[in-house]
């Protein structure tokens, strides 16, 4: 049967005609989705138009209103018919009978309804007072009666939502934001609500307010489609239950998934959690939009006035890294930013905008998407140091990340990423899909970073701990094969590749054995010692414990798991223990570095060489000029006190980031008397050019002989810039490794790599009276993971006391 034969069944047999046409409709298996609710919409109001009719013969300035969903056209099998009876005021009675005309066949039925007869006025007044009323009333669409009244309380509603709508907007997003603090994350809950979650309909009908408005409007591509899928999942769970739920339950989810024709559950949840995620994304964007308008027009008005006219403001653009911005409270590409010639661009500014806590552009991903090379393999070093630095900076790399994947970046960075996106854990500990939860456990891993001597291969792992869910059979055997290869393929050493592909492989070892085994038996804690290798790698296990059970949920850690933990990493850690490392052996000095020292030693004041390490043109651009990777800059000085935090303090003058850098004592040739400090390091810029050779050095000359103030210089730097919320890095850590060393005192600083680290801990060592011998720097990611060689004034060890007031002091200083 026809929807045309339907409609004439419905209005030849009254409401009976209308329930079988529409049960009709609905068992119809060649007609869903859209097509189905629209012709569900379209018999009901013809129906309803019978009805009004049979009752209005004769009545002027009455017409029957759809409102809502009903209003929008989307009517899914148990929906809720939403009606306004509008009238001018004539006869209350005579409205008050044809409502009676209507609204009771609707309850014979037993279809619900929401209801109210209203005049232009009434319903304009409510609105006023009730949110809902009006976001309802933005969808009305005339069924029936004076159309021209219809019509004119479209016009009014929409100019009252437009003229209130810096009022109405604040109210609407904490509206929003309440119903998702009670109702959680539509993308990640097993059993969603599909309305009343956050990315839900809900929300999706509150980014079309949004767009009424015209103050802003919401990112629309995949949005209908996403609202679209929703919509069917919400068909088909009416259909298979009976019932007008929203909530997506455990039970229903097979019978619903063969009703939409998917493969299963789990399928079913996942194009879910992806249509939640457009919806979610677009919010986030969309609201971030109306905040800076309405920002934008309060401060305005103040602005012209102190201008003394028209004259329009200039946008602030403040530098973040090399190629990207920040402007109007976002990160965007700087002018001069060329996506299409600079591949690392994506993961600088996705690190750029995690470290100031800002959020990423939607144009610049969107550009950066669209336009970008993508990374040779295996990765430049700066890419891979720039994803160490995006999943090192705490809460604030979730959005970051969710708006790269929302464009497609994380997939086209990481291709292994695709089958553990949005992948549902159907286990009632895990409260994240997988994709979330591995990047729950880096945000995790950031907050213990100073527990470990290699931050960057403990958040790597966090990332890839369990991207071996999206194949069959043992997630970490799978997962151990992938982590090889992406850890290669992103530019890790094989001596790193192995550690890495150990963690992924072992990332449940420590639990599971502390809690499932006897830790009093020594082949138990012999076996987790043969299976982690070495003392490093336990260190980095233990961290990726606690932050992958951490982000599970709250049922996975506990302190008495933490304390069954512990006790077996001290069991194993005591297997583990060999003789005490010893300070590595110094390489002998290159000519290169033989020549700078006499030369050094020759003039009395220091001598550099500043070389840039470059990327060669790749085949599919062999012509061109290379892409700066980094610059390796060699500096010779005499022996003397200060040269630590002068050079230091220099290269943070000039915006030069310290990747890594070695100190050390370098004896002249035979038949030269005295001795050379060599300091090698690799260094990047911040953003901009690199400085000249000639510049580094007359400012080192002026810091060694006290004519240049660096601290000074650094700290009106820093009060130039305004102060951004940024991520909040935990603690620095300051630890004397004891029985490191026969020949000096080591003394470990893990810290926030910031402007000006290296200087200020140069100058508390010297105010301290203590001689640095040599010094290991390796900044990885945003986390400084230095170690200090130091000796008191005679070269010997400082006693233990001494040792660690040292230390505390150190730790103090940087603490404040």
């Amino acid at each position: 049967m026809t929807s045309t034969e339907m409609r004439t069944e419905a209005e030849d047999s009254g409401p009976s005609g209308y329930a079988a046409a529409r049960l009709r409709l609905l068992q119809e298996g060649a007609q869903s989705g859209p097509p189905r609710r629209a012709a569900l919409a379209e018999l009901t109001d013809e129906w309803l138009t019978g009805l009004f009719g049979a009752g209005a013969e004769g009545l002027r300035g009455v017409s029957l209103v759809a409102v809502g969903g009903y209003g929008r056209g989307e009517l899914s099998p148990r929906s809720d018919l939403d009606l306004l009876l509008l009238h001018d005021g004539a006869d209350s009675g005579t409205v008050a009978a044809l409502a009676d005309r209507i609204w009771y066949p609707i309850w014979d039925l037993g279809l619900a309804l929401d209801h109210s007869v209203r005049t232009p006025g009434e319903a304009r007044k409510t609105a006023g007072g009730d949110l809902k009323v009006q976001l309802g009333l933005l969808d009305a669409r005339h069924i029936a009666g004076d159309l021209g009244l219809t019509a004119g309380l479209r016009t009014a509603i929409l100019a009252d939502w437009r003229n209130q709508a810096p009022k109405r907007l604040p109210e609407l997003q904490e509206l929003c934001a309440e119903r998702a603090e009670r109702q959680g994350e539509l993308q990640y809950l097993l059993e969603p609500d599909l309305k009343e979650a956050r990315g839900g309909l809900r929300d999706a009908t509150a980014l079309r307010a949004v767009a009424a408005s015209w103050l802003a409007d919401a990112p629309r591509e995949g949005l209908a489609d996403a609202r679209r899928r929703l919509l069917d999942v919400r068909d088909a769970l009416h259909l298979t239950t009976g019932r007008a739920t929203d909530r997506l339950a455990l039970q229903e989810q097979d019978q619903v998934a063969a009703e939409l024709g998917l493969l299963d559950a789990d399928t079913l949840l996942r194009q879910v959690y992806e249509a939640a995620r457009v919806v979610s994304y677009a919010s986030d964007v969309t609201w971030r939009e109306v905040g800076r308008v309405l920002k934008s027009r309060a401060v305005r008005p103040r602005l012209r006035a102190m201008l003394g006219g028209g004259a329009k403001p200039a946008v602030e653009r403040s530098p973040l890294a090399e190629g990207v911005v920040e402007m109007d409270g976002e990160v965007v590409l700087a002018r001069a930013a060329r996506p299409e010639r600079d591949p690392v661009l994506p993961l600088r500014a996705a690190a750029a905008a995690a470290q100031a806590g800002l959020p990423l552009s939607l144009h610049a991903v969107r550009r950066m998407a669209a336009v970008a090379r993508p990374l040779s393999t295996p990765w430049p070093a700066e890419a891979r140091e720039q994803l160490v630095t995006l999943l090192g900076s705490g809460r604030p790399t979730i959005e970051v990340w969710e708006a790269l994947e929302a464009e497609g970046l994380i997939t086209r960075l990481l291709p292994d990423w695709e089958r553990v996106r949005c992948r549902p854990q159907r286990n009632a500990v895990h409260i994240w899909t997988v994709d979330r939860h591995l990047i729950e456990t880096a945000v995790r891993a950031s907050e213990l970073a100073r527990r470990v001597g290699r931050p960057d291969l403990l958040l790597v792992s966090a990332l890839l701990h369990d991207i071996g869910k999206g194949w069959p059979g043992d997630h970490s055997v799978a997962g151990e094969i992938i982590a090889r290869d992406v850890a290669a393929r992103i530019g890790f050493d094989r001596a790193d590749v192995a550690v890495l592909a150990t963690l992924v492989r072992h990332h449940l070892l420590l639990i599971d054995t502390a809690t499932r085994r006897d830790l009093e038996d020594p082949a138990t804690v012999r076996s987790v010692a043969e299976a982690v290798g070495s003392q490093s790698t336990l260190e980095l296990l233990h961290a990726l414990t606690e932050a992958d059970a951490l982000a599970t949920g709250p049922a996975a850690w506990s302190s008495w798991r933490g304390s069954l933990v512990a006790d077996l990493v001290k069991r194993v850690a005591a297997v583990l223990a060999g003789g005490a490392p010893e300070e590595p052996e110094a390489a002998a000095p290159t000519a290169e570095q033989e020549r700078l020292a006499v030369e050094a030693f020759r003039t009395g004041g220091p001598v550099l060489a500043l070389r840039a390490q470059t990327e060669p043109p790749t085949e599919e651009e062999p012509t061109g000029d290379p892409e700066p990777l980094g610059v390796e800059l060699l500096i010779a000085v005499p022996d003397q006190p200060g040269v630590l935090p002068a050079v230091a303090g220099v290269l943070a003058m000039h915006r030069l980031t310290v990747r890594t850098a070695e100190l050390r004592a370098l004896d002249l040739p035979d038949g030269v008397e005295g001795s050379v400090l060599l300091l090698n390091w690799r260094v990047a810029a911040e953003y901009g050019s690199l400085p000249q050779a000639a510049r580094l050095r007359a400012d080192l000359v002026r810091s060694l002989d006290g004519s240049l103030d660096i601290a000074a210089r650094l700290a009106e730097r820093d009060a130039a810039y305004p102060r951004r919320r940024g991520t909040i890095a935990p603690p620095p850590r300051v630890t004397v490794a004891s029985a490191a060393s026969r020949h000096a005192t080591v003394i470990e600083v893990r810290a926030h790599d910031a402007p000006g680290l290296l200087h200020r801990i140069g100058r508390a060592l010297e105010d301290a009276s203590v001689w640095v011998r040599s010094m290991h720097v390796s900044t990885l990611g945003a986390n400084a993971v230095d170690a200090f060689y130091v000796t008191g004034p005679k070269g010997a060890p400082l006693p233990a006391e001494e040792a660690v007031s040292v230390a505390r002091g150190l730790e103090e200083m940087l603490r404040g």
